[in-house]
């Protein structure tokens, strides 16, 4: 039941106030106003925000609000947020790409030098604490009744063994019908292999007896330089590459994939890049083989880096050509064959497994892709979970490892059908990956179906979720000004105070080192219940306190002298203040989030001795439950009072 103020308070809020508002404005509107007035009182009380906990605004300086698309909170204690282009073609046309850094201990901001366009791109946290930035936006989406030239993929051949092409942007490709096509983007073409085969003497020397060529090739998206239907290219055909002479010309041509007047999608970018929290600049890494746009980027428990699914660079999502990124070499390798949705949820477990809930965020057929699984990526074999209810509604929703991690509990929350559909459910269900054969079982339901909802783990084994729309991208006015928290023992939610932001696509939410949530962006499509306003990004950022921050005076566990770099398997000593009432202690991982998809975060259970003014702490020897890099060290004592974040860095 919610705090109320006395009768006497009541009176006097909706009395005298009220009763001259009501001689000069109708009643509806007085009342309105009134009911405002009690509801700010109501939730400013210290009572109220001991049980339900409240939200501020954070004061941004005009300059520094940006479209956050991307947030990532980096061993510094600052937030990385990501807007590049920010879904705003002007901007990308302009090449403004934009990445504000926030300290949310002093409130500061400064700009970041962007050099690509991360929007729509993945992240992973890496082991020395950089954040591995990879994929984003080449090119804008046309839809089906703004496309006035053809378009698609022209795979660019190269047969010289002796050197690579390079074509730049805006090299025509012309057919054998005299009809132009001109690419959107640089590339370079690899060297063609040569292969030798060879005969031998009886004296056992070898000469060489032919030499076989094998062209290289690489893709680029065309567009015809004459608008109008005539420029389809429904048959295969090989291009004359226009300005290139002798040996290049005879080496070099194109071959004409799938050209037409369809609607052409977002195209991905190669580019990869590591964030330097101490340097705060991206530093440029080798790129990736594919092209991807909506990835998601998985650490895995040697510290590599997963790149799954995404738009590639003529806008087709990838078949199932993921790779591996090597912090130690900055380069790529070839990973495990898979199809998945864009941004997939993928949560390594222990073992070492990929877990795949079904929740996913963007693009890629209805009936693919879809049901949840364990993806052994060894064997690269792939064992469907059943039990999921409402499978057609995994699309924009929530997921996680439900804390501590080694109860290998994965929840999914909410979400809805595929693309634009106006379905959303309140479903939420829960797999213990500890049985034989796992399945899904019911959890408590959402208060409402729910697209988009932000989930964070929190030091004291709850989640905190928020936000969210019944609709696609908050149409029809259906942004969700609620916020509640999961207890996973108990199996229920709590009501929690109502954010005044609402926030549906391109939010984010994130657990800050104080203990407190940042939520951040939205996308509307819409502005208005009739869908006649179009909507505006939202670029206010708002924090939530939770109950126990505000129970506690002042008075919070305190973590002491102790070490930063901790071993698995050890046991470290911290000294500190309360250490008598502290029950628990995690490592929670930094989150990296984007599209509702936040595969970073993870809480982990320590092993915990109490002495006089000190506790001892026991990480766990598994790296698949511990995998390396920096984690944010909590304690929290009796009454969910959690210290204030330490930064400790794991081998």
């Amino acid at each position: 039941m919610a705090y109320r103020p006395s009768k006497k308070t009541r009176k006097t809020l909706l009395g005298g106030g009220a009763v001259l508002l009501l001689v000069g404005l109708n009643a509806p509107a007085a009342v309105s106003f009134a009911e405002d007035q009690y509801h700010a009182y109501r939730i400013a009380q210290p009572e109220y925000k001991a049980r339900y906990g409240s939200w501020a605004r954070v004061d941004i300086p005009q300059e520094y609000r940006t479209n956050a698309i991307h947030a990532a909170l980096l061993h510094t204690g600052k937030v990385l947020i990501v807007a590049g282009s920010g879904n705003d073609e002007k901007h990308f046309d302009a090449g403004t790409f934009d990445t504000v850094l926030w300290d949310p201990a002093e409130n500061t901001f400064r700009k970041i030098p962007t050099p690509e366009d991360f929007f729509c791109g993945g992240h992973a946290q890496l082991p020395d604490g950089r954040l591995l930035v990879a994929g984003g936006t080449a090119r804008y989406e046309v839809l089906d009744d703004r496309v006035e030239r053809a378009g698609g993929g022209m795979r660019v051949k190269n047969e010289n063994p002796d050197k690579p092409l390079k074509l730049r942007k805006g090299t025509v490709f012309r057919s054998p019908s005299g009809v132009e096509y001109v690419s959107k983007f640089d590339v370079t073409v690899p060297r063609a292999k040569r292969e030798f085969e060879v005969d031998y003497f009886e004296s056992g020397r070898m000469k060489p007896w032919k030499t076989k060529v094998t062209a290289a090739e690489q893709r680029v998206f065309v567009e015809a330089v004459k608008e109008g239907p005539e420029a389809v290219a429904a048959e295969a055909a090989q291009y004359e590459i226009v300005g290139l002479t002798g040996r290049k010309a005879d080496d070099s041509y194109g071959l004409a994939e799938k050209i037409t007047m369809d609607k052409q999608d977002f195209q991905g970018i190669r580019a990869a890049y590591e964030f330097d929290p101490t340097a705060e600049k991206y530093i440029r890494v080798d790129p990736m083989k594919e092209a991807r746009w909506y990835p998601t980027l998985v650490g895995l428990e040697d510290g590599r880096v997963l790149a799954v699914s995404g738009l590639d660079d003529v806008g087709a999502i990838l078949a199932g050509d993921n790779e591996i990124y090597d912090p130690k070499t900055k380069k790529w390798s070839k990973g495990p064959f898979h199809y998945f949705p864009t941004y997939p949820a993928l949560f390594l477990t222990k073992g070492g497994k990929l877990f795949y809930p079904g929740a996913n965020a963007g693009y890629g057929p209805a009936d693919k892709g879809r049901e949840p699984g364990i993806w052994d990526l060894r064997k690269n074999t792939f064992s469907k979970v059943p039990g999921l209810t409402d499978t057609d509604e995994t699309e924009t929703a929530a997921s996680l490892l439900l804390p501590p991690v080694q109860d290998q509990r994965v929840m999914i929350l909410g979400g809805g059908g595929v693309g634009e559909s106006k379905k959303s459910t309140a479903r939420t269900a829960i797999v213990d990956l500890k049985e034989d054969s796992p399945v899904f079982r019911p959890g408590p339901d959402l208060p409402q179906g729910t697209r988009y909802l932000n989930s964070v783990i929190m030091p004291d084994d709850t989640v905190f979720t928020s936000g969210g729309s019944r609709d696609y991208r908050g149409r029809g006015d259906s942004n969700i000004l609620k916020a509640q928290s999961y207890d996973p023992r108990a199996d229920v939610f709590t009501e929690a105070a109502e954010p005044t932001v609402g926030r549906n696509y391109h939010s984010e939410a994130l657990l800050l080192p104080d203990g407190r949530v940042a939520t951040f962006g939205s996308d509307s499509l819409y502005g208005d219940k009739d869908n006649t306003k179009l909507g505006k990004f939202e670029q206010r950022m708002e924090v939530y306190t939770p109950p126990a921050l505000h129970r506690a005076g002042g008075k919070r566990p305190v973590i002491g002298a102790g070490p930063t770099d901790i071993a698995r398997g050890k046991t470290v000593t911290y000294r500190g203040t309360g250490a008598d009432k502290v029950v628990k202690a995690r490592l929670m991982r930094p989150s990296a989030v984007t599209h509702t998809t936040d595969v970073e975060q993870r809480s982990i259970e320590l092993g915990l001795k109490k002495g006089r003014g000190a506790v001892s702490l026991t990480v766990p020897d598994d790296p698949t439950l511990v995998p390396p890099g920096w984690y944010m060290l909590f304690l929290t004592d009796d009454d969910a009072v959690p210290s204030e974040a330490k930064w400790v860095k794991v081998g």
